[in-house]
């Protein structure tokens, strides 16, 4: 029963967030890309194949996650393990940010020497 309401807890948690930074990052996104590359549709196509990426990436590390649970004996554990797993998803989540940053930084260096 515990290891249930950590699951739901988890997945309340971890999809709130997953979605917020998902819709965040797509808005915020756009001004980037328009300022990377100079094309407005192109910046739209790579915006939502990025958003199509992470959600796939999150979701399926959230599902992955949810099989490897040990079992939960007492309301301690719940607090603890739930936070770990969160904890996780939100690193990866800012890991994900700073290497599309980076490699988008990259690209429009390498089309501005050229």
């Amino acid at each position: 029963m515990l290891n249930i309401i950590s699951y739901l807890i988890f997945l309340t948690a971890a999809s709130y967030i997953t979605i917020d930074v998902g819709r965040r990052c797509y808005h915020a996104g756009k001004f980037y890309l328009e300022y990377l590359i100079h094309d407005k549709n192109l910046c739209l196509t790579i915006n939502r194949i990025l958003l199509g990426c992470y959600y796939l990436v999150n979701l399926g590390y959230i599902a992955i996650s949810l099989t490897s649970w040990d079992r939960i004996a007492s309301f301690e554990q719940v607090l603890s393990v739930t936070a770990v797993r969160i904890g996780n998803i939100m690193l990866i989540l800012c890991v994900l940010h700073y290497i599309n940053i980076f490699s988008l930084y990259l690209l429009r260096k390498n089309l501005t020497i050229k």
